[in-house]
């Protein structure tokens, strides 16, 4: 199952500030042609408005694209559909075999598992910028004493110069 998740999770991408899988990824994991899933969308697509669905812009495309490790055989001539998490959640009333309910609730722990690091790596984010504050104080605060420091010791050698020992002629 935990390999499952990481094997979701790595097709889960962010376009829009949204986490989405791709049709054909979709496609993949319900084993069916991504022909035949965006069909059953188009058959209902009332279920599915824009935040749910949505086709990716050809510059969204080449972006996600650059993402990928491999490339794809031949490459898609339209631009792909993307589901969000309500989407894919919307899909599992659609697509009713037993891999499709499989499918969609592997997907759904993974996107959970997703908000849960995301929201653990911000609350790293935010500890590790007071960190860094109160280090740059910190070091202020260093730099302000070697500073006084550095003042007494020209203090204390201005006042011990060496007082000549001998006669001026």
């Amino acid at each position: 199952m935990t390999e499952n998740l990481i094997l979701i999770q790595s097709l889960i991408h962010e376009v829009r500030n949204q986490k989405i899988i791709l049709d054909s990824d979709l496609a993949t994991l319900y084993q069916v042609q991504t022909k035949v899933l965006n069909q059953a969308v188009k058959r209902n697509l009332k279920r599915f408005p824009a935040d749910f669905m949505f086709q990716l812009t050809k510059e969204e495309w080449q972006n996600l694209k650059s993402q990928f490790v491999t490339s794809t055989k031949g490459g898609k001539t339209k631009l792909p559909y993307v589901f969000t998490e309500q989407g894919v959640a919307m899909l599992s009333g659609l697509l009713n075999s037993d891999i499709a309910v499989n499918v969609n609730i592997n997907i759904m722990r993974a996107f959970v598992q997703i908000r849960k690091l995301s929201i653990e790596h911000k609350d790293l984010q935010e500890q590790i910028v007071e960190l860094r504050q109160y280090f740059i104080q910190y070091a202020k605060d260093n730099n302000e004493e070697i500073d006084k420091i550095n003042e007494a010791i020209n203090l204390l050698m201005d006042r011990t110069k060496p007082t000549k020992v001998g006669f001026d002629i």
